[in-house]
């Protein structure tokens, strides 16, 4: 059967242009989706090109409509190894507790995968033509009036759009823009003033191909998705294993509770987005920690990583409480940075993407700006929940592995903790499973049923009016 996507056809789509900041999973993916849609759009994104950093992401049924409807599902399992369970070691390569995925597959119709980071990118970037993203656009100024949005550039270019959508990450420009205007107005809650966030930095990579007559474990059918928490250590290091015979790996160090002021947000904002900053020193630091197979060590997969590859990057925390206003919206890490713990980052942008690309759908042809901030409270309101049920799963998984006397507690209880909780939290993670209102809807294959999904519910009974109206014509 075929998987190339079928739009459904709107006579009235909008007419309004979309300007997106920023070319990360969220940003490419609201594009993609924006491009079947058949609504304007251009990207820009501050770098000079999209560079293959990261390490592993996990993605589970919480996505995997969307890929279908984006025609994209089957090349995603090709490039994908499942998991079923997890398992975490203490530094004497001991197996310590296990954590059970399988009852994933029920709950949602899909076991969770694990991808490498850079192939998903790749898989995702192609979905968008090539002329509709601009790079080396580093955005200095957003102002908007009733009528458009001003975009101004380090270039000195200038841009309008009846639409910015910030997709820049942690530091992203676009709310720095929106939040200077609100605040200015009074409108802005004391919270979201605050410095970011942040107590640990990640340094991420994934080796070459390696042999598997050496690397006994990549002959696996599944993923080994282990983690080996530090004794007396600030630190946590985490290794998954991929359809093609290499090793994603990172190291996570706890630093204490900080945050980024404002002289540092520059030196932050190099950091923020997989560069390849500091690396060596760390990657010393922490060569001859263990790893659970084999006998090796992080530095046998540092030796077998490509150096460009390797990344050292900050990991805040913070669900902002302001995701819009005006013209203006924030999606995936400019309204809400998770703890990588839980893998919940992408997901919940392209989940993001999926409810912002319905609510603009939904926008008639000239919107004026109190229907545009209508259709971006539609979005918030459904999303919101959601992205704080997975800020606090990041969090907690978070605290799994810290350092502290309460961390320590922490896991001492999970080895006694019932199947049954962890298959609680896993029926939570994956039962909100959003689909673009707009593409040829997604045979659900879970036993439990999606989470409500106020964008999609509203256009299914749009429709159902219209074909009512039509027929009674």
């Amino acid at each position: 059967m075929s998987t190339e996507p079928k739009a459904c056809i709107n006579p009235t789509v909008t007419k309004a242009r979309v300007l997106i900041i920023g070319a990360g999973i969220g940003g490419i993916t609201l594009a993609a989706l924006l491009e079947r849609a058949g609504i304007e759009y251009q990207v820009f994104e501050r770098a000079a090109k999209v560079k293959p950093l990261g390490s592993a992401l996990s993605i589970g049924s919480n996505v995997m409509p969307l890929f279908q409807q984006l025609g994209v599902l089957d090349e995603i399992m090709k490039n994908a190894k499942s998991f079923s369970f997890s398992t975490g070691y203490n530094e004497q390569r001991e197996a310590t507790r296990t954590l059970d995925y399988s009852p994933a597959e029920q709950i949602g119709g899909f076991l969770p995968h694990i991808i490498s980071r850079p192939i998903l990118v790749d898989i995702l970037m192609k979905l968008v033509p090539a002329e509709k993203i601009t790079f080396s656009k580093k955005i200095l100024t957003c102002v908007q009036d009733d009528e458009k949005v001003t975009v101004t550039c380090s270039d000195n270019s200038v841009h309008h759009a009846d639409i910015v959508v910030g997709a820049d990450g942690a530091y992203s420009s676009v709310r720095q823009n929106l939040y200077n205007d609100l605040l200015a107005r009074g409108q802005l809650p004391s919270s979201d003033n605050e410095d970011l966030p942040f107590n640990s930095t990640c340094l991420v990579g994934q080796t070459r191909a390696l042999d598997p007559e050496v690397f006994t474990h990549l002959k696996d059918g599944h993923t080994w998705f282990e983690t080996i928490i530090g004794e007396d250590k600030p630190y946590a290091w985490i290794t998954f294993t991929t359809k093609f015979n290499t090793i994603c790996w990172m190291v996570l160090e706890h630093m204490g509770e900080t945050t980024i002021s404002s002289k540092d947000k520059d030196d932050a904002l190099r950091n923020a987005e997989w560069g390849p900053e500091a690396c060596e020193a760390m990657c010393s630091q922490v060569r001859d920690f263990p790893v659970p197979r084999n006998n090796l060590t992080l530095g046998d997969l540092f030796d077998n990583t490509p150096k460009e590859y390797i990344s050292k990057v900050m990991l805040e925390e913070k669900l902002f409480d302001t995701w819009y206003g005006g013209r203006m919206v924030l999606l995936g890490d400019a309204c809400h940075k998770l703890f990588p713990s839980a893998g919940l980052g992408a997901v919940s942008a392209m989940q993001d993407a999926v409810t912002l690309a319905n609510c603009l759908y939904e926008l008639p042809e000239h919107p004026t700006t109190e229907e545009i901030s209508q259709a971006f409270n539609h979005y918030q309101a459904e999303r919101y929940p959601l992205a704080k049920t997975a800020y606090d799963t990041s969090h907690r998984l978070g605290s799994i592995v810290g350092q502290g006397w309460y961390n320590t507690i922490l896991r001492s209880l999970m080895k006694y903790m019932p199947k049954s909780v962890f298959t609680k939290s896993l029926t939570v993670m994956y039962s909100y499973r959003p689909q673009a209102s707009f593409l040829s809807p997604f045979a659900d294959r879970g036993e439990i049923p999606p989470a409500p999904q106020p964008s999609l519910a509203r256009a299914r009974a749009n429709a159902a009016a219209r074909a009512s109206g039509a027929q009674a014509v």
